[in-house]
């Protein structure tokens, strides 16, 4: 599939890094460095631009690695980016941790999967079919 970028910043342009990844890292493209203190977040800049085709979305996730060893997670993960969006690639980070990070440029900050999605389409009904989870939820089916 070939998808549209334009690349202004100074730094590759995602990529696969293994032939079974799902994801491409995305790297911060700022002019300074963010210091992000515990539970503060910020939108970083990729100077990425895409256009996908229409049943195309990109689904911005966090690094497993990031988010096990220093706290950094994407704060509405997945982040989603829609067919008709061109502006920028932004991130939405978020500091979990109890200790400052900071963000550089070029780092690695979390992983872009372009995935299908359908649209639906309601169909008003006056009740559900029965299931035996019903209305369970949160839980409700237990932890082991």
């Amino acid at each position: 599939m070939q998808i549209k970028i334009i690349n202004k910043s100074s730094h590759n342009l995602p990529h696969y890094e293994t032939i079974a990844s799902a994801g491409m890292d995305l790297r911060a493209n700022i002019s300074e460095d963010i210091v992000l203190k515990p539970l503060e977040r910020s939108i970083v800049g990729t100077g990425l631009f895409i256009e996908l085709p229409v049943g195309l979305e990109a689904q911005v996730r966090p690094r497993s690695g990031l988010a096990a060893k220093k706290g950094i997670t994407v704060l509405n993960a997945p982040g989603t980016i829609d067919a008709d969006y061109r502006g920028e690639i932004g991130v939405i980070l978020v500091n979990l941790s109890h200790e400052e990070f900071t963000i550089r440029s070029g780092e690695r900050i979390a992983q872009l999967v372009i995935a299908n999605h359908e649209r639906a389409e309601w169909e008003e009904v006056e009740e559900l079919s029965s299931t035996k989870r019903g209305e369970g939820g949160f839980g409700s089916t237990g932890t082991k």
